[in-house]
């Protein structure tokens, strides 16, 4: 398996982008490279073949062994803030999704920084590639806002078919994931324009989304010119659905439960250098519970959801290979920048738990009056099914918890870059790698420079993500601070050191410390045998806090 160190050629990759063959498509320009950006909805660590998974994603994993995968890789613990950060190099906190919208906390509401959806303080990567002359495509899901001044074409985008909220249906009767009455739906919108239903040819998320970036790059392949394109899966969001075909490729493949699972994929994950050889397992989640205590119905249900979400991952890469084989097909694929990532880890929460009856009794009642809970239905159209937090341990088996928190299993995730004529091909990047990093990193490839304090007329945050490309290059990343923090739970990170405060019975309402050089499980804190390392961090948080306007929420989600 090829390291991080078979990277130092990529200087010579990089320059091949100004020297390379013309395409016969699109961008002909290798200097100004096409990008494609996927985004797949949580997804785990673990949950791709080149990451350890026994899921058949063999798409995904050619694109791995022909780029680099992050092993390092952080998100924030939820979608939109990560997809906040993820487009605009900033902080979400500043970008307006200090918090998601839908959970937002009295003191929040109102406040800079929280206003629920992208603010005017920031500039997309879509907006800056369009001035700078690129297409730009987006397909999936938005969750930035959901107003007439705040989808996609109001930040960048001049082509797009997106789900405004966070979740839905997987098919076409668009029911959403979560609303307070039985008769809203969920808001899709084409070019800015609200729709009453959805197209005809759509059949199934995966499938449609895909449909619909070929379309574009069909549309405008032949004017010369470069395109951004974002294919943003809502998979495998819940409720975990999936076309019959992918459900019965996976029927009984989970019998053994996820305990084995867990065992299995960690195991795998060693083996492929993605973590340390003698890396300890993660702890099971405070709700978690041994498959061998389990009965009968349990099991069978529990594995009838596992298969559902295979499938789901499987439908994602399959509709991924066709996206990448159209760029093939037109010669245009050896001159595109692939990245892929998950938005954050794998969900982790069930019905049985209480979101959202605790905090939102009217949409848990929504979703049980208008869902199928049959286990016969279970994966079919009209079903609703969580994923739960032990196969969700076994979607990331070193890291600590899962989507939601500010543990390694919230925001460690999987993510994959491919650069034309990138040498290395195959290779592992170890080097802390954030979320905010990828908007300069893509504009950096394509020649386009940030926007510094000011864009067209108004003061903008800068970008504080860094461009990776030193880092592929052989550099490395001294001891870089990052901060995080979500529905009341945060974190602040330097180096391999990592200090936590989460509420119980996730942490112990206080600060816990863990060097993730030899703990990624973050299973043994240090913050008492380290007390000067605990201070120095915790004065990084408040810096952290400060510089980004951080305010904790006066009531702590559940979530």
């Amino acid at each position: 398996m090829p390291s991080f160190k078979t990277l130092a050629c990529l200087s010579l990759g990089l320059l091949a982008l100004t020297c390379g063959p013309a395409a016969r498509a699109a961008s002909s320009d290798p200097a100004r490279p096409n990008i494609l950006l996927i985004v797949a909805d949580d997804l785990g660590f673990a949950d791709l073949g080149s990451f350890g998974s026994e899921i058949a994603t063999p798409n995904l994993d050619s694109l791995a062994a022909a780029g680099i995968r992050l092993t390092n890789f952080q998100a924030m613990p939820a979608c939109s803030p990560t997809r906040a950060a993820l487009l605009t190099g900033v902080d979400p906190h500043l970008a307006g999704l200090g918090n998601m919208a839908e959970e937002l906390a009295p003191n929040q509401v109102g406040k800079p920084g929280y206003e629920g959806h992208l603010n005017e303080r920031v500039v997309t990567v879509a907006s800056l590639l369009r001035d700078a002359g690129y297409h730009t495509y987006l397909s999936g899901k938005w969750h930035l806002g959901n107003t007439d001044s705040t989808g996609p074409d109001d930040r960048g985008f001049e082509r797009s078919f997106s789900l405004l909220s966070g979740g839905a249906s997987h098919f076409a009767d668009m029911k959403p994931a979560y609303a307070p009455t039985p008769d809203a739906k969920a808001p899709y919108a084409r070019d800015g324009r609200p729709l009453a239903r959805l197209p005809e040819n759509f059949h199934y998320s995966s499938q449609f989304y895909a449909d619909q970036v070929i379309d574009y790059l069909k549309a405008d392949q032949n004017d010369g010119r470069p395109f951004f394109a974002m294919l943003a899966f809502t998979a495998p969001h819940w409720p975990l659905q999936a076309p019959d075909a992918a459900l019965a490729k996976y029927r009984g493949r989970y019998q053994a439960g996820f305990d084995a699972l867990f065992q299995q994929r960690l195991d795998k994950q060693k083996a492929l250098g993605l973590i340390p050889a003698d890396a300890e397992g993660a702890e099971r989640a405070p709700r978690g519970r041994p498959w061998s205590s389990l009965s009968p119905r349990e099991r069978e249900r529990e594995a009838r959801a596992m298969e559902t979400y295979a499938a789901m991952v499987d439908e994602l890469d399959f509709n991924t290979g066709r996206v990448l084989d159209y760029l093939k097909a037109q010669g245009v694929y050896d001159n595109t920048v692939v990245l892929f990532i998950s938005d954050n880890g794998a969900e982790g929460h069930d019905l049985d738990e209480t979101w959202p009856a605790a905090l939102f009794p009217e949409i848990r009642k929504v979703v049980d009056e208008t869902h199928d809970f049959s286990f016969e239905q279970m994966g079919r159209p009209g079903s609703y099914t969580f994923l739960g937090p032990d196969w969700a341990r076994a979607s990331a088996p070193a890291f600590k918890l899962h989507k939601g928190f500010a543990s390694e299993g919230g925001t460690r995730t999987v993510g994959i870059l491919r650069i034309p004529s990138m040498h290395g091909e195959g290779g592992l990047l170890h080097e802390l790698v954030s979320v905010k990093d990828f908007a300069p990193t893509l504009l950096e490839l394509a020649g386009v420079a940030p926007p510094g304090r000011r864009y067209q007329g108004r003061v903008v945050e800068p970008m504080s993500g860094l461009s990776i490309l030193p880092l592929l290059q052989g550099a490395t990343n001294p001891e870089r601070s990052l901060g995080g923090e979500l529905f009341g739970k945060y974190f602040i990170r330097q180096g391999d050191w990592k200090l936590v405060h989460m509420p119980r019975p996730w942490g112990n309402d206080d600060w816990q410390l863990y060097n993730l050089a030899t703990d990624l499980a973050e299973r043994h804190d240090l913050s008492r045998s380290e007390p000067d390392k605990r201070a120095e961090l915790q004065e990084l948080w408040r810096r952290y806090a400060a510089d980004n306007g951080v305010i904790l929420p006066d009531q702590v989600s559940g979530y």
